[in-house]
């Protein structure tokens, strides 16, 4: 785990702050869990483990062509063991009933015992013999069993090969997919019209429909990139020649510079809404990241911000390596700290940000001070337009998509975003992603 008060990697304070370092009584940072390290990763919490869970788990482990090979060499093996008896059976009943009567008539020519125990042996030698040729027919039937067990296992893998055949293509086909394949990419698997067939022919019309709302979406970002920007740049535009002509008013000049804000906020909220939608679709860049960098460069850039607002970020940052998307995962990491900075103290805020790998996860936390939060409102800050405390004509700290473009730039790299109320007021986030 990464511990705040680890000796080896001690917390590398930078006071990014101009206020005095005396002002105002701070909270401690968070320490251990559940205040900082929030909600376990998955799979982490111990599991009371049963002979029947054991076995489930090792069945789940096999693979479906095995598990395929497996109940065809079971059944081909039944089918054998179960001739076998048969024949077994049989070859009693058959000797027993081609066995020939006692031949000989002692009436008479011996004593009756003579003649009964003659009679007594010829019938055990009918049962020795019957025996006998059961005992060497299963000794051989075993060794021609075990034959035809191995010949049942490498004709079920084989079986189970040619019927996992389609859906291979399927599988290969699906792992070529991306927003730009969509538009040639179909399984188009030929056969009979069964039901491997038909559910290829309905995974095609599904990707034609994809690829119709990918397109749709392409050109729609496309032409509101476009059209939202144009009229927002011409507007500053003129709004800074206003502002430069030195005949304007005083009057004029305050209108003209809330004008100028106004159409700032529209600005970013336009480029908000256009990254959220770049970053929910599918990644269209994948390159080796270490996250310890990112959050470097994100807190470098927001350093001169964090010193207006009197907020002192506290880092230990650690190597944390994936792969993904540089540009959205910096964007991810600033609006964490973005979001900490405006959500922060009046005075003497403190921010805490650091990275670094949690049980095989890596693993990005951001917390600060800041006002108290309700548990049951921390879920719906992830939420496009949502605010804390506040209605969407409230617009000096943000358009409400920080935590959104978080959330949605996470899930496209296939992680998990979690966020608690901080003891003693404020937020913590925490950011899981797959390991490089």
């Amino acid at each position: 785990m990464i511990s705040p008060h680890s000796e080896r990697g001690a917390w590398k304070s930078e006071q990014l702050g101009s206020g005095p370092p005396g002002k105002g009584a701070q909270p401690s940072p968070p320490t251990g869990p559940p205040s900082w390290d929030g909600p376990p990763p998955a799979g982490t919490m111990p599991v009371e483990h049963t002979p029947l869970s054991r076995l489930r788990a090792i069945v789940d482990r096999v693979s479906i062509r095995w598990r395929l090979t497996i109940t065809y060499a079971t059944l081909f093996f039944t089918a054998g063991a179960l001739l076998m008896l048969v024949i077994y059976l049989m070859v009693g009943w058959a000797l027993g009933a081609v066995w020939p009567d006692y031949p000989l008539n002692l009436d008479g020519l011996v004593s009756p015992e003579v003649a009964r125990e003659a009679q007594r042996q010829w019938y055990w030698q009918q049962h020795a013999a019957t025996v006998a040729v059961q005992r060497e027919l299963l000794a051989r039937s075993l060794l021609a069993l075990l034959g035809v067990g191995i010949l049942a296992v490498i004709i079920g893998y084989i079986v189970a090969d040619r019927a996992l055949k389609p859906i291979q293509q399927m599988t290969a086909t699906a792992r070529k997919l991306s927003g730009s394949t969509l538009a040639h990419e179909r399984i188009d698997l030929k056969g009979p019209d069964d039901e491997l067939k038909e559910l290829a022919d309905t995974f095609d019309e599904m990707l034609t429909r994809l690829n119709v709302a990918f397109d749709t979406q392409r050109r729609f970002v496309a032409n509101a990139s476009h059209e939202l920007r144009t009229p927002l740049t011409i507007n500053r535009t003129v709004l800074e020649i206003a502002l430069g002509d030195p005949e304007a008013s005083g009057d004029l000049k305050a209108l003209g510079r809330t004008l100028l804000e106004v159409n700032a906020r529209n600005e970013r909220l336009i480029e908000g809404l256009l990254l959220l939608a770049r970053s929910e679709r599918e990644l269209s860049v994948r390159k080796p990241v270490d996250m310890k960098d990112v959050a470097e460069t994100a807190v470098d850039q927001l350093a001169t911000r964090a010193a207006e607002a009197e907020v002192t970020v506290i880092t230990e940052l650690r190597s944390a390596g994936t792969v993904g998307d540089p540009v959205l995962l910096e964007r991810c990491v600033a609006n964490l700290v973005e979001n900490a900075i405006k959500h922060n103290l009046p005075e003497s805020g403190r921010l805490w940000v650091r990275t670094g790998m949690v049980e095989g996860a890596l693993v990005v936390q951001v917390a600060n001070t800041g006002p108290h939060i309700p548990a049951y409102e921390v879920n719906s800050l992830f939420e496009p337009f949502r605010r804390l405390n506040a209605d969407r004509v409230d617009s000096d700290k943000g358009a409400g998509l920080g935590l959104s473009i978080v959330r949605a730039v996470v899930r496209a790299h296939g992680g998990n975003v979690t966020a608690i109320p901080r003891d003693g007021g404020g937020l913590v986030v925490t950011v899981r992603l797959q390991a490089r």
